[in-house]
């Protein structure tokens, strides 16, 4: 009996597999001006993103420096290594990753806690109405406005020992006898070296990027609260509702989707987070404020370790990968209730 059936299997099987094709094919043919549009950007993203990327994976098994990389005068004679260089990176005890690891773990959590917190705080107020909140609106989005590399070497200007407004400010307080009690008390300094202490250099850092990151997330935030119904409020307030209520039991449950998606794209904008690192500390001093963002490009492209930089790169995704995956069924096994 299979025997004779197993021909009629398989036809039905082919006539299915030549449907879906067809099926295929002619959505191309209804869709062509579609794709047609699609295929500049498709291109660039290949060109810019997907194939570097392969490379990057591709190199990050090899032991690809500056030595070995070759010219267009000699052609290069790097070797494949496997899993050498994840060895070397996870598993040496010379190596600095899970130093680095734990720095970056500091650095995006009290980040992304400061957005979230500041940023929905401020979102509070602004969805309140009061005489002059479109201009203090236009106030607290001028970090967020001001390109990032601007802000660094602001920031890296009112840092500096010598001349920063900081250190100034302090020196002119400590010359007060109003606030000699408040030095004496705190144990403060008319000096720091904001930058170059390894006590202060991190906090530092983190402090511009919080400055910088808290506006997007009042954005997000303030646009979640303005999309909640009134009626909701209304209903709470006829029930006998206080203020806590309302946000503990209203709010934040009918925030909740804004509030995970902006924290998903704040962590990994912050672990990828360059610009303000490398351009106020450059990862110093003494590797106390590096990352791994910024300790990839270190070996990549200041030791030419290529390699090694590649693998870091690797790990930094896979990483992510692997946190957004896990974020993201979180969010849905939570979706029923805050």
């Amino acid at each position: 009996m299979d025997t004779k059936t197993t021909p009629s299997v398989r036809r039905a099987a082919s006539s299915r597999s030549l449907s879906k094709t067809r099926q295929f094919l002619n959505g191309l043919k209804r869709n062509r001006v579609a794709y047609l549009f699609l295929l500049p950007a498709l291109v660039v993203m290949i060109a810019i993103v997907f194939y570097p990327l392969v490379l990057g994976i591709y190199y990050s098994f090899t032991d690809i420096n500056q030595r070995n990389m070759g010219t267009p005068f000699a052609p290069p004679t790097y070797e494949f290594v496997g899993l050498q260089n994840y060895i070397d990176v996870l598993l040496n005890v010379d190596s600095v990753f899970w130093k680095v690891a734990g720095q970056t773990a500091i650095w995006t959590f009290t980040n992304v806690f400061f957005h979230f917190t500041i940023g929905l705080g401020l979102a509070l107020l602004l969805n309140q109405k009061f005489k002059g909140r479109e201009v203090y609106k236009i106030i607290l989005l001028i970090p967020w406005a001001v390109p990032s590399f601007v802000s660094a070497f602001a920031w890296r200007w009112l840092y500096n020992s010598e001349y920063g407004f900081f250190n100034l400010l302090l020196h002119k307080m400590s010359q007060q006898s109003i606030f000699e009690p408040l030095f004496t008390i705190l144990g403060l300094s008319p000096s720091y070296n904001w930058l170059s202490d390894p006590k202060l250099a991190l906090a530092s850092v983190i402090v511009v990027n919080i400055w910088l990151g808290v506006p997007f997330m009042m954005v997000a935030l303030l646009g979640g609260l303005q999309s909640i119904p009134e009626e909701l409020y209304e209903a709470a307030d006829v029930d006998g509702a206080n203020k806590w209520q309302n946000f503990w039991y209203i709010t934040l449950p009918m925030l909740k989707p804004v509030a995970f998606v902006v924290t998903l794209l704040g962590i990994i904008w912050t672990f990828n987070m360059f610009n303000v690192i490398f351009l106020i500390t450059e990862g110093g001093p003494g590797r106390h404020t590096e990352i791994l963002v910024t300790y990839a490009y270190r070996e990549a492209f200041m030791n030419w370790n290529i390699g090694i930089g590649a693998t870091y790169g690797v790990i930094i995704l896979s990483f992510l990968l692997v946190f957004s995956v896990f974020y993201t069924r979180m969010l849905n096994r939570t979706e029923g209730g805050f």
